[in-house]
């Protein structure tokens, strides 16, 4: 399978550096998680690999029964669906998600590029549609859309005296300082500052910010809200409120 970058088929490629942020259940801006149903395990691992260069947590099903399965566990923001797919076929694992109220935007892809079967897969409630091969930055932009569609607009730049960070650049500054930091000490105080003030549970960072390959019981988000506040520097931003998540 071949992915168009730009306006040239190739087969290796290195997406733009580019953050896409979504909104979660109370309408504030958190890390997108997406999954990715594709029986093409080398297309489903290479969008997979690209879309984690940007933040996102993403998640892979080889088959339509797999899909079911992980979208009863997680709720993603996108569901990127082959519809082309073993043991259940792609337009019935849409229409099993509509019946059972997956609030998932739903993406579909195929290799048939006809009226169609675009009108088929729009009217078994997927909510766009894609035709393989496709430009990786177009995808990006489906998902993104997708991702906004029903919230409304949000500040380009997040907020906190003087803390401030910018999802779509993938910069954040402190007085002035540009700060060094990773990708999911990114995510994280992207989550953080999105809450405004709310406070932001361990699992909740663990969800958006990760994905299903991260053991639950693991301290990888203390660890990176540790090494965030030594970043930070002083004064201190992140309060860890006991028993219950973090703040800003």
């Amino acid at each position: 399978m071949r992915l168009h970058a730009g306006n040239n088929v190739v087969g290796h490629f290195r997406p733009p550096q580019a953050l896409f942020p979504c909104y979660g259940s109370q309408g504030i801006l958190t890390r997108m998680r997406v999954l990715i149903v594709d029986d093409h395990l080398e297309l489903a691992e290479t969008i997979a690999a690209g879309l984690r260069q940007e933040g996102m947590a993403i998640d892979l099903a080889l088959d339509g029964q797999q899909a079911l399965e992980q979208a009863t566990v997680y709720d993603y923001h996108v569901i990127v669906l082959d519809r082309d797919l073993p043991l259940m076929h792609g337009d019935e694992v849409c229409r099993a998600l509509i019946k059972h109220g997956c609030r998932a935007r739903i993406l579909m892809l195929t290799a048939s590029a006809t009226i169609a079967d675009r009108v088929d897969g729009l009217s078994l409630g997927a909510d766009d549609y894609l035709t393989k091969p496709f430009a990786f930055a177009e995808l990006v932009a489906r998902i993104r859309a997708l991702a906004r569609r029903a919230h409304p607009a949000v500040p380009p730049v997040l907020t906190h005296d003087d803390l401030s960070l910018s999802p779509a650049e993938h910069t954040a500054w402190r007085g002035g300082r540009q700060l060094d930091l990773s990708p999911k000490e990114m995510a994280v105080l992207e989550l953080l500052l999105a809450a405004r003030g709310a406070v932001v549970s361990a699992e909740e960072l663990l969800e958006r910010a990760w994905d299903d390959a991260t053991d639950p019981f693991t301290n990888t988000v203390k660890v990176t809200i540790s090494r965030l506040r030594r970043k930070l520097g002083e004064p201190p931003v992140i309060e860890t409120v006991p028993h219950v998540g973090y703040r800003i």
